[in-house]
């Protein structure tokens, strides 16, 4: 049925729910799993105020740390994962707008199915994936399955 299943992970709770059922699907079809995290690149102008603080001291690259928490969501999904008895899964962190870099990730990555939960970690609560699974079911060319 399934070879390799994509899911969307940004640390939230529905992505946490969408983790689980894409490994319950796993087992089932003995499907290797994918977990991508994408976190989202800031553009010169935000990247260069959010550097200075408002004592005027400078802080570090915006993009780096979107890519460490990231890794860091990337790993934590890769252990749970884990501890749901899915041993073929590979983590994959990557940056750009969310639903398009999930779409063309799967793509490249040979995916037959993307999980996704139905709603992210919002615009207050960070950068990462948010809540874009309408977008993805609308330009996806493989099944969605949304959690």
């Amino acid at each position: 049925m399934f070879k390799k299943i994509l899911v969307a992970h940004d640390g939230s709770n529905g992505a946490d729910a969408a983790l689980e059922q894409a490994a319950g699907l796993c087992k089932l079809t003995e499907a290797e799993l994918v977990v991508l995290t994408v976190y989202r690149h800031h553009s010169i102008l935000e990247a260069s105020i959010s550097m200075v603080r408002g004592n005027g001291e400078k802080s570090g690259n915006l993009d780096d740390a979107m890519k460490s928490a990231a890794r860091e969501v990337g790993e934590h999904s890769k252990a749970l994962v884990r501890t749901l008895g899915v041993s073929k899964v590979q983590a994959f962190i990557k940056g750009g707008p969310a639903a398009r870099t999930i779409v063309s990730f799967a793509k490249e990555k040979g995916c037959d199915l993307i999980v996704i939960g139905s709603r992210g970690v919002g615009a207050a609560e960070g950068y990462m994936l948010g809540s874009v699974s309408h977008k993805v079911t609308s330009i996806a060319q493989i099944p969605v399955l949304v959690v």
